[in-house]
């Protein structure tokens, strides 16, 4: 491994990067940046030796949009099985917030920070986030999950809603992930429920 500074524009976003950026955190990123940019020092974006990002795509995309012209970035030479697994390691949440010490914190400044604070209850209890749907009719699909905590129920939706193994392939062609098929045509299955009605 070795520490550089480079050109912004010889960095390569990696295309099988599986993390979105939201507008709003892009935002409350690129505030970060500009606020404190001594964090981008102590954080190198991870680059393979072809400088395609294996860890930092967010920031890289903040730095972008902010106008930044170098970065500091550490180089690695792994394999590409290596360079895979780093990906998701780099990207999970291991860890989770004690909501009690940081009930101490200057609440304001977190928000400032970036971070999303949950609500709580007169107890001081977190209540948990309700699932929001969007009420946009220009989607390109909508969906329903359905979760099912026996095997018997999801052998009974299984088999009602005829599901089969899919393959799902990522935009680039390349597979995805491979499951019993969770994804069915709504519209199809709204005529077959009227039919039997």
């Amino acid at each position: 491994m070795k520490r550089e500074k480079v050109k912004v524009a010889k960095l390569a976003e990696n295309p099988n990067n599986p993390r979105l950026l939201k507008a709003d955190k892009k935002n409350k990123l690129e505030k970060s940046i500009k606020e404190f940019p001594e964090m981008l020092e102590a954080r190198p974006i991870v680059v393979n030796k072809d400088y395609t990002i294996l860890g930092g795509n967010m920031r890289y995309k903040a730095l972008v949009a902010s106008g930044v012209k170098e970065a500091d970035v550490l180089v690695v030479d792994w394999s590409e099985d290596k360079q895979r697994e780093f990906i998701i390691k780099d990207n999970v949440g291991f860890g989770e917030w004690d909501w009690d010490d940081l009930a101490t914190w200057d609440q304001e400044e977190l928000i400032d920070w970036g971070m999303e604070l949950p609500e709580v209850n007169e107890k001081g209890e977190v209540i948990e986030a309700e699932v929001e749907f969007s009420e946009y009719l220009d989607e390109q699909h909508n969906y329903v999950v359905l979760y099912f905590d026996n095997r018997i129920d999801w052998l009974q939706a299984e088999t009602h809603f005829n599901l089969k193994s899919v393959n799902a392939k990522r935009s680039n062609g390349k597979p995805w992930s491979k499951g019993i098929g969770r994804v069915i045509n709504g519209a199809k299955y709204l005529k077959k429920l009227t039919e039997n009605v």
